[in-house]
């Protein structure tokens, strides 16, 4: 094992992320990573799991793993950087979480069932929708094309043995030459999970509906309006491996879009859209046992925001432009309850009602070189504006930033290049790029954030420099008859890397914390990131496919940064013919040595697991249904990996049944 992870190393350390899609001609190319789920007509049959969670299908990409804090809403990260360094959208739509402790990712808005495909982009590649450091990920729901369909309708159906998970869900659409409608409603309930070792992990159990609706009517031949909204509840969610839970997650999400479409020669689309959306946060601790003291902890978060994007094509360069603003608002509060009852509450502000507002524009030209290679550059630019509405959160700031002010004003900068030559099965290219991010709501404003991961009270500073990036990249890959391979690395060098630093002269507000740390900009950190992907078609039927993945992350003292990923694989084995499909699957990694105890990690033991999956489609006429089963975890082995928040153990041996019916 050591001598291949030496192997893996060494080839793709002289080459730096580019992932991109695949597609018959080069003009279309883009330096990203779709994971595809599949119209609404395809029923999502290429899923061998066919209701799987958002998360569990966003850990297909080598690029993207998921900090794990219960067994719903995990947190995804791209590159080894957490939700600060990184933009996830909806439909392209900037949508921020209610909740201090990051119980409510953007992620977990949106269901499978309405899901087309994830669109997964690498540092300054995914700066269209804001600006980022790791890159960004965009959800993109199911949307009809005008045509003469008709109406179809969908159930979905299924149960999981470990938990006693119960899902189902429907959809009805109608579709013609000038009208379309898509509805979606899924509803999961489960109760509490058991590890490898059948000892059942409390406070695992959620319950969540999730109801989507886009309607899109053609007002010309090249003209379309549509409007959409999203509402998800999740309630009951249980966080095992934080110290309290979550009575309500509520979410209303809703956009309006005019789209024109082949209006010149020069512009072949311009897409506008307003939106707006409003989170509800709420964390309870009432079901939790000998709690010191109990506390009442909601947030709220409202978000407005448009985006104006024309495509076009002018000689060889193909060009987009993307203006995008929003206005956020979120507040979080945290109410103290002494067991005292002549005791007076206390109340502050975790989130001191910050109002955030961005402007900023996305420039992007595809220069094709010639039939087989090409140059693309970006730009973004972005004004970044934050105000302390609460003037009580303002004094409370000013106890530890005495000098600060309510407002605080940045200028943003992106810029990229990347050139891609694909010709007779051989693809590389190489790129370099530059950002800069603006702290988030916590890391600037932050009031007595507990952090269970390490045990420590954080507060925020607003007086932190941006940070700003450095990167390279690259990728190899090849494609023949019967097989494929790509190696990519990425290379971040992070100037004013934001991270809390013990402050001993303050006092925590938690009772049992460790101390409090105060977000503080170092002078740099690096971020290495390597991913190797390989498919070989054994026969007519068979397929196997493999993935590794490895991370580092270091400070400028040389120490670890928190989930770098040690080496990863999956290797699958998967057969299909006519209407029957099956997969086996190995999914481990090996042990977490560069692990930092300054951040609450510790070493990490390896493990593997082992997938079985199977699948059936049955045709009624016009009718048909897809039937999927199998077995998760299998040996039913006990492990932990370095994403689990605490050492939070997984799910042990699990059975799953999935049967969708479309008619």
């Amino acid at each position: 094992m050591k001598n291949s992870l030496a192997f893996i190393l060494a080839l793709s350390f002289s080459i730096v992320f580019a992932q991109e899609i695949e597609n018959d001609s080069l003009e279309v190319k883009e330096l990203r990573e779709v994971i595809v789920a599949g119209t609404k007509s395809q029923l999502h049959e290429k899923q061998s799991k066919t209701l799987a969670s958002v998360d569990e299908f966003l850990q297909k990409s080598t690029k993207v793993d998921l900090i794990k804090r219960g067994a719903y809403a995990w947190e995804p990260i791209i590159n080894g950087m957490a939700t600060e360094r990184t933009v996830v959208t909806i439909d392209g739509m900037r949508i921020f979480g209610a909740c201090t402790d990051k119980m409510d990712p953007v992620t977990s808005y949106v269901e499978v069932s309405n899901l087309s495909e994830a669109a997964i982009s690498s540092g300054q590649q995914g700066t269209c929708h804001g600006n980022t450091i790791g890159g960004s990920i965009d959800l993109k729901r199911s949307r009809n094309k005008f045509v003469s369909k008709g109406w179809d309708f969908t159930l979905n159906t299924g149960y999981e043995t470990n938990n006693k998970q119960k899902i189902i869900g429907s959809s009805i659409n109608y579709v013609d030459s000038l009208f379309y409608v898509d509805t979606d409603v899924m509803f999961r309930d489960a109760e509490n999970y058991k590890d490898g070792n059948n000892d059942e992990i409390l406070f695992s159990q959620f319950r969540k509906l999730n109801l989507s609706l886009t309607s899109g009517y053609r007002l010309a031949s090249n003209k379309l309006i549509e409007a959409s909204v999203i509402y998800d509840k999740a309630t009951d969610v249980g966080y095992p491996a934080l110290p309290m839970d979550v009575s309500l997650a509520e979410a209303v999400i809703a956009s309006v879009k005019f789209e024109y479409q082949s209006i010149s020669e020069l512009v072949d689309n311009w897409e506008t859209k307003i939106y707006f959306n409003t989170i509800t946060h709420t964390m309870d601790d009432t079901k939790r046992p000998n709690v010191p003291i109990h506390m009442d902890m909601p947030g709220w978060s409202d978000t407005y925001g448009l985006y104006s994007k024309v495509n076009g094509k002018f000689e060889n360069h193909h060009f987009t432009a993307n203006l995008n603003g929003f206005y956020n608002r979120s507040i979080a509060e945290m109410t103290m309850y002494p067991a005292d009852p002549n005791e007076n509450l206390m109340f502050m502000y975790t989130w001191p009602d910050i109002r955030t507002l961005y402007t900023g524009i996305y420039l992007e030209d595809n220069w094709l070189l010639n039939c087989h290679s090409s140059l693309k550059f970006t730009t973004s630019l972005g004004m970044h504006f934050n105000n302390v509405a609460s003037d009580f959160g303002l004094q409370s700031l000013k106890i530890f930033h005495p000098e600060m002010d309510a407002t605080n004003t940045r200028f943003l900068k992106s810029f990229s290049s990347n050139y891609s030559y694909d010709q007779n099965g051989w693809q590389y290219g190489v790129g370099a790029g530059y950002g800069e991010r603006a702290p988030s709501v916590s890391e600037g404003y932050g009031f007595y954030l507990f952090n269970s991961f390490d045990g420590y009270d954080y507060i925020g500073n607003p007086d932190l420099k941006s940070e700003q990036a450095l990167e390279a990249s690259a990728f190899l890959g090849v494609k023949r008859s019967t097989w494929s391979a790509k190696m990519s690395s990425s290379y971040f060098h992070i100037n004013n890397y934001i991270i809390g630093i013990p402050d001993p002269l303050v006092a925590p507000m938690t009772i049992g914390a460790n101390g409090i740390k105060v977000y503080t900009a170092i002078d740099y950190a690096t971020i290495w990131s390597n991913d190797v992907t390989f498919s070989y078609f054994l026969h007519q039927n068979w397929t196997w496919k493999a993935q590794f993945a490895y991370n580092l992350g270091k400070d400028n003292n040389n120490d670890g940064l928190p989930f770098m990923s040690p080496f990863s694989y999956l290797s699958s084995v998967a057969f299909t013919k006519n209407k029957f499909n099956a997969e086996v699957l190995v999914r481990g990694n090996t042990t977490q040595t560069e692990f930092n105890p300054f951040y609450g990690e510790d070493k990490t033991k390896d493990y593997a697991i082992l997938n079985l999956n199977f699948g059936y489609k049955f045709n009624f006429g016009k009718a048909k249904m897809i039937f999927n089963t199998g077995m998760e975890n299998v040996l039913d082995t006990q492990y932990t990996t370095y994403t689990d928040w605490k050492n939070l153990p997984r799910m042990g041996r699990n059975m799953f049944v999935n049967l969708m019916i479309q008619f």
